[in-house]
């Protein structure tokens, strides 16, 4: 039920999984919790004792696993979904439960020396998708999902769909990858002429959009920029795809490359989105700019760049610099 509630209001196949993962850890909790001899709800009580349950289980969460509160809100997004839209059981209120501790970590941020050696050392359709993910601050999902007609080459930009908030957003397309994404799009092109002639070639299409126009899926406007190698099961429809590149394949394409490029950081494709707000902002772009670029809903989540930037008013210098030390080593040598 929860797979056919979340398919009909359109979920990513990553929110049905998400969903799905959550409602079974509450279901297993519960099953627990009741052999704890906590007695069956009377008739008429059910919607009062799930309420319960649920903030039973968020409690749960933060004081015996100690999540973070962005889990705890991912839970509770996903256990609600299970309630109200799969259960029926509307006008609950979820919110007496205790809140885990809000994690405020600072991004891991490369140079520009350092985005230099990293692409430097990557090839092939996994260095222009790291590319596109620095030149237009595109997080990973965004990156891989892209499709040829999401890009514009004459205008130099990239029209982010359904974005994070299920937002659309527009970023720049820097001229230097130009030549690869054309011959990127050549390939992708050619290789969806050949998928047609073997009886292929339809790409999966939003549910909405593949009612309103059903033939639009074999359209190659609509296929991957970056698609993968072979074809493979549609979950949904169990119809054979060719789907875009895995992400874990361009997660592991940066990791590889951040290690031969000596870059001593934990470094992973957004790391490459956290490096392009940090830089316009070290050229000194407005912030609500780099706001609207990140597809930030708060302008203070756009704001921590400014603190790893080490601005968050004036530029401060290390006190230690103004001492007169000498440059070479301490007597007796270093300890290390």
């Amino acid at each position: 039920m929860l797979v056919a509630e979340s398919r009909k209001r359109g979920h990513a196949i990553r929110t049905e999984s998400t969903y799905s993962q959550w409602c079974a850890r509450f279901s297993e909790w519960w099953k627990r919790v009741a052999k704890e001899g906590v007695p069956a709800p009377e008739v008429g009580a059910l919607a009062e004792v799930v309420e319960a349950a649920v903030v039973g289980f968020l409690d749960y969460l933060a004081v015996e696993k100690c999540s973070s509160e962005s889990t705890q809100k991912q839970a509770l997004n996903a256990v609600s979904f299970l309630v109200t839209k799969t259960l029926g059981l509307e006008a609950l209120d979820f919110t007496g439960f205790v809140r885990g501790k809000a994690k405020r970590n600072l991004p891991v941020v490369l140079s520009v020396d350092e985005v230099q050696r990293l692409l430097l050392q990557m090839e092939g359709e996994t260095r222009l998708a790291a590319e596109l993910l620095y030149g237009g601050g595109l997080r990973l999902m965004e990156g891989v999902r892209l499709r040829l007609k999401d890009l514009d080459l004459e205008y130099g930009t990239i029209l982010v769909r359904d974005g994070k908030g299920a937002k659309d957003r527009v970023v720049p397309l820097g001229k230097s990858v130009l030549p690869a994404l054309r011959r990127q799009i050549e390939f992708v092109q050619a290789q969806h002429v050949k998928d047609l002639k073997e009886g292929f070639g339809d790409v999966y299409m939003p549910p909405n959009l593949a009612k309103k126009w059903p033939k639009a899926g074999k359209d190659v406007i609509w296929q991957y920029l970056f698609p993968s190698k072979r074809m493979q099961k549609d979950p949904r429809s169990d119809a054979q795809r060719r789907h875009h590149m895995t992400d874990r394949k361009l997660r592991d394409a940066v990791k590889k490359a951040s290690r031969a490029a000596g870059i001593m950081k934990r470094v992973t494709p957004h790391t490459l989105r956290h490096s392009f707000a940090t830089h316009l902002l070290e050229k000194h772009y407005d912030i609500r700019t780099v706001q609207e670029l990140m597809g930030h809903a708060s302008v203070e989540t756009t704001m921590i760049y400014t603190h790893v930037m080490n601005r968050p008013g004036l530029h401060v210098v290390s006190p230690v610099d103004d001492l007169s030390l000498g440059g070479g080593e301490p007597d007796g040598g270093a300890a290390f």
